[in-house]
């Protein structure tokens, strides 16, 4: 009895003391044990159970900093995003919310246009430096997990490699700025299951709230990742205060975006059914499933299955609930995939969790220098055949063949060539009939170009009837000509009829094209002007208003 009480500590407020459920002692580590993935050699911050861990390797910010100057030397190559067009059109609308998304974004793109005008290079910058974010938090990841120097690089280069990141932080969306959320909850997650201390937990709620913010996906991450921690063991290392803050603070942030739903019809839901009707079916499920594998380069595809089996068997119930939480959401997103199309890339951000772990997982099976110099050998090769797929690298008239896999790169070419075609159909007009006309965008690509990219050019504000476009009004309800821009057939089929509708003179008046000859959404696309409408160009407005 004596010994037990001298084995007793006193706790610190918030943590626990219970070494057999928080985890496993400081032992020799193998491939895949957790067991001494704690122990370190040299200085380093100590845990709960008395093991120290390493400090952040320094070679983990050189891997970001390169992430992020590959990023910016590309920024500027091909052209804007439809995507970026519309959220340039939307921070000039600045809202608590849009349609398709919540207001963080068209912010930053607020900030950008402030500080750099209409430049490609200015408002890629804020996904460059998330992405850069992003294999800062793999590498601390990996120290959480207990991860040496050569783990935590290896996790920085698992993380920076990622298609999903580099593809998508080229493009200023809400994709790079949800994985670093994504990763960041799952960072603060580790470090409450190493360290027993539940006072990260409102530090966890915050990021859950600016994450969704960001992308609504974040919101299903940390309802699902609550439910499985109050539902499960891991119960049972959660203080209710610090929770409850954390879930307070994280609907404080989404409250204008709900708010901004409430008072537009719960527009997304809308949206939601929408892409169910245009997108959805069985068919997605193998496009999804198979998509998970490419979510890290090639060959890193082992190293985020062995961090699966490093956290399921860690005994550490809060990193076994990030396991499950995997599982949950994968189960999820597949029927997503049913309903609402195959995006792949939902579950991006959890695989730096996975990849950090893996890291560590594999740590003494990758002391023998032949299979790490391997496994770096295998993870150039993949990466450049990635690279070249998800980043413009190759001159934009050779690349027509990636975007079969990749729309991106596609969605970024032929917008001046857009705009400089309804320059010409504009001016053509006479004088007055100009004045009682409009420019109509089908797809808010078409529209944000014209008012990016055409502004100061003569061209007025062009209007469109796509998602949050619609409820920014029709531009003159009196207009009695209507200069209409339509995708190409592939997209917009029958777009001609569906005019002739509410006017009763549809004329083509020019054939969109892309010099570079990648077919994409606007190839063979045409410019209509309309004339003669059946009725008042306002009181048609309502019925034109189109989620997709």
């Amino acid at each position: 009895m004596r010994a037990a009480r001298g084995r007793v500590r006193r706790a610190a407020p918030g943590r626990r003391t219970d070494d057999t459920t928080e985890g496993p002692k400081p032992g020799v580590a193998g491939m895949g044990d957790v067991a001494g993935a704690g122990r370190v050699d040299g200085a380093g911050e100590r845990g709960e159970c008395g093991e120290r861990i390493a400090p952040l390797d320094r070679r983990v910010f050189a891997v970001a900093g390169l992430v992020f100057a590959v990023l910016m030397a590309l920024s500027t190559r091909y052209g804007f995003h439809r995507d970026e067009l519309y959220f340039l059109d939307c921070a000039r609308h600045l809202q608590a919310g849009y349609v398709d998304q919540p207001a963080l974004a068209p912010l930053l793109g607020r900030v950008s246009l402030s500080l750099f005008g209409v430049s490609q290079a200015g408002l890629r910058l804020w996904p460059a430096l998330a992405a850069a974010g992003t294999v800062v938090v793999g590498g601390l990841s990996a120290r959480e997990f207990g991860g040496e120097r050569r783990a935590q690089l290896l996790a920085a280069i698992a993380t920076g490699t990622m298609p999903v990141l580099l593809g998508g932080a080229h493009i200023a969306n809400t994709t790079s700025y949800e994985v670093l959320a994504w990763a960041a909850i799952a960072l603060v997650v580790a470090r409450i299951g190493r360290t027993g201390d539940t006072r990260w937990w409102p530090a966890a709620g915050a990021l859950v709230g600016i994450g969704t913010e960001f992308n609504h996906l974040a919101a299903i991450f940390g309802i699902v990742l609550v439910a499985v921690v109050l539902l499960g063991p891991a119960r049972r290392t959660v203080s209710g205060r610090h929770l409850l803050v954390g879930v307070a603070l994280a609907v404080l942030f989404v409250l204008p975006d709900v708010w901004w739903q409430a008072r537009h019809g719960w527009a997304m839901f809308e949206m939601t059914r929408a892409l169910n009707a245009e997108n959805g079916g069985p068919a997605n499920i193998p496009t999804w499933t198979v998509g998970q594998l490419v979510m890290s380069c090639l060959a890193m595809t082992p190293v985020w299955v062995a961090g699966l089996r490093f956290l399921w068997r860690s005994r550490r119930p809060l990193w076994r609930c990030l396991v499950t939480t995997y599982a949950v959401l994968f189960v999820l997103f597949v029927l997503f995939a049913v309903t609402t199309g195959a995006q792949v890339y939902y579950l991006g951000g959890l695989y730096v969790c996975l990849l950090a772990a893996g890291a560590v997982g594999l740590d003494g099976w990758l002391r023998s220098p032949r299979r790490l110099r391997r496994l770096w050998i295998a993870t150039a090769l993949s990466s450049a055949l990635l690279v070249v797929i998800v980043l413009p690298v190759l001159p934009a008239s050779d690349a027509g063949w990636t975007y079969a896999i990749n729309t991106n790169t596609g969605e970024s070419l032929g917008w001046p060539q857009l705009v400089g075609t309804i320059r010409q159909v504009w001016t053509g007009l006479p004088p007055e009939q100009r004045a009682n006309a409009v420019i109509f965008a089908a797809d808010y690509g078409e529209a944000g170009a014209v008012n990016e990219l055409g502004r100061g050019s003569g061209l007025p504000t062009a209007v469109s009837a796509h998602n949050t476009d619609w409820w920014w009004g029709p531009g003159n309800p009196h207009a009695t000509t209507v200069v209409a821009i339509a995708p190409g057939p592939d997209h917009a089929p029958g777009y001609a009829t569906y005019l002739r509708r509410y006017f009763s003179d549809v004329r083509p008046a020019a054939t969109l094209s892309d010099p570079d000859g990648v077919h994409n959404v606007e190839s063979g696309g045409h410019v209509y002007v309309c004339t003669g409408p059946r009725r008042p160009w306002g009181a048609m407005w309502p019925e034109l208003r189109t989620y997709k």
